[in-house]
């Protein structure tokens, strides 16, 4: 099997568990209510080799879980429309200062919540400290991606929620299509391990570190599943 990486991104990279090739996965663009464990025998399972993990992007996830939130569905609040004003932009992906997203913040936290938290972060930036709206919304809030359509006309459409019982769903992947993997919320600035199958032995810290540099991209590769395999 020859591996492929994303443009500007490596084939190789080692990490204090050894060294590993990784191959980003092209597949089709994943549509609402796919099965998660016939993608990953379609395109997977024919080069995986045991040992292997598979990455995969929470995103694709939720796709297929339907787990996502409707801009139609949502009724934005002055609340929100005054809050997203004073929030930063980032380069990590969707922040709060789209309305929708800050929406979603006070619609899952709470409004009280969600002021303490603009508070906070607007003390925070006083004193150069980011992400404190983050820190105190929680991972829910952190993790929503969509609601814009810079890459994806349908992503324009809805937020996607982190997916439910990633662990589980680790697990299922396993047990249906022979294919240890786990699943992660990663950009070109951080790597969070959701969950991954019970028979990887490798913890949270070292899986990072295997896709530290986001092999996968964040743009529009169709790339979800990153195939990791040790050679050294």
């Amino acid at each position: 099997m020859e591996f492929h990486a994303n443009d500007e991104k490596k084939v190789e990279i080692t990490t204090s568990t050894g060294t590993y090739a990784r191959s980003a996965i092209k597949t089709h663009f994943v549509a609402l209510g796919e099965n998660y464990v016939d993608l990953v025998k379609q395109y997977v399972a024919p080069m995986y080799e045991q040992g292997d993990i598979l990455s995969i992007s929470e995103k694709i996830i939720s796709l297929c879980q339907n787990n996502i939130v409707r801009k139609e569905d949502m009724k934005i609040s002055r609340l929100a429309k005054f809050l997203s004003r004073f929030a930063s932009t980032s380069d990590a992906g969707i922040g709060v200062n789209n309305v929708y997203k800050m929406q979603f913040a006070i619609d899952h936290c709470g409004r009280l919540k969600i002021l303490w938290a603009a508070f906070c972060a607007g003390v925070g930036k006083l004193f150069g400290k980011k992400g404190v709206f983050y820190d105190i919304a929680g991972q829910e809030v952190r993790g929503l991606d969509g609601f814009y359509d810079h890459s994806f006309e349908e992503y324009g459409k809805y937020g996607i929620m982190l997916p439910k019982n990633p662990n589980g769903v680790c697990n299922e992947i396993y047990e249906g299509a022979g294919v240890a993997c786990m699943i992660v919320d990663a950009n070109d600035f951080s790597v969070d391990i959701l969950g991954h199958s019970d028979v990887i032995t490798l913890n949270d810290t070292e899986l990072a570190d295997l896709i530290r540099d986001n092999p996968a991209g964040q743009s529009t590769q169709l790339t979800p599943f990153v195939l990791i395999r040790k050679i050294s």
